[in-house]
């Protein structure tokens, strides 16, 4: 049994790249594109015997549109923002008669990446999104052949081309500049885990906007998106009680200061006044209601899907989506 590793199968890139054109350019030699000038055509056709060059069905299906399927790379699809988009892509890809398959991936895993490109693009998908909260995962991907129009729906900074995202530092500035507007000025961040896209981008929002103000902060709190979380961060800050206002990176940490808030013998927002981040379905119905900053999800998976199936071009762009604000009971004024 020989230990020499197998070489790499031939790639449409390498064709165009020995052929002198583009990959859309072999993307449609193959599917016999009228438009292809003959000698483009012989010359493109050479190559790929040369090379033994094997079609792969999904670059086929790039032109023809017969597998009717988007494909979703997923890590931490259980949590509220990253499950939010699979279900509004899901439905926006419905509307247009796509269907979608999704592989959900562990993040710390290159090989797990790996084979979850791998059986997507197995199933001849049409396009791509990437929904990875970790940079590291783009990383990875960006050293493989991706070979459909492709999405990513956070803001990476190491792929800006294909990004469509929901603005998180202009959405964490417009939950500290209402709670500096109140008249707060002793306010910490609960943040989320410093190995996620969207914590870091709310942590700088909120350190951007402190800073515009000239109001002195605290080192952030570096949490795990979780209400056990926040209820036990709450219950330390509370024993000593030097602020006015949190401004907690997701709705469900800041149920959980909520929680301990009330145990403390302390109300919201008389003596402290809670932000969240995300407008779950819940928020309306915590006790007080939560205000918090809304990503519009359903526009996100419009968006997403439109620009997959506009093509490679289409998808080769920057869309950023503004959030909202939802200002409801749990914030006022501080008692001094």
């Amino acid at each position: 049994m020989s230990d020499t590793a197998r070489p790499r199968p031939p790639s449409i890139r390498d064709v165009a790249r020995l052929a002198g054109v583009s990959h859309q350019t072999v993307s449609r030699v193959l599917n016999e594109h009228p438009s292809v000038a003959p000698e483009t055509r012989d010359r493109v056709n050479g190559v790929m015997q040369e090379l033994q060059y094997r079609p792969n069905r999904a670059a086929r299906a790039l032109v023809t549109s017969r597998s009717q399927t988007i494909g979703i790379l997923s890590a931490s699809s259980t949590q509220y923002g990253p499950a939010s988009s699979i279900a509004a892509i899901e439905a926006a890809a419905r509307e247009r008669g796509y269907w979608v398959s999704t592989a959900n991936i562990d993040a710390s895993d290159p090989g797990s990446i790996e084979a979850g490109l791998a059986h997507l693009m197995a199933q001849s998908i049409e396009g791509l999104v990437v929904i990875a909260p970790q940079v590291r995962v783009f990383r990875v991907l960006g050293a493989l052949e991706i070979e459909v129009p492709y999405v990513t729906l956070q803001s990476t900074g190491l792929d800006e081309e294909h990004a469509l995202s929901v603005d998180q530092i202009a959405g964490a500035r417009l939950a500290t500049r209402h709670l500096l507007d109140l008249g707060h000025r002793w306010i910490y961040h609960l943040a989320g885990p410093q190995d996620w896209i969207e914590a870091e981008a709310r942590m700088r929002g909120f350190l951007e906007e402190m800073g515009a103000r000239d109001v002195p902060t605290t080192a952030p709190i570096l949490g795990d998106w979780t209400a056990e979380f926040g209820y036990f961060a709450g219950r330390e800050l509370l024993r000593v009680r030097d602020f006015t206002a949190i401004f907690a990176s997701n709705d469900q940490m800041a149920l959980g200061l909520m929680h301990a808030v009330r145990d403390e013998g302390l109300e919201v927002p008389h003596d402290v006044s809670i932000v969240g981040f995300d407008d779950i379905p819940e928020a309306g119905h915590y006790w007080p209601p939560l205000t918090t900053v809304r990503q519009d999800f359903p526009e996100l998976g419009r968006r997403c899907v439109d620009l997959l199936l506009g093509g490679a071009e289409a998808a080769r762009s920057r869309h950023t989506l503004a959030p909202e604000l939802i200002v409801r009971a749990s914030t006022a004024p501080p008692v001094f």
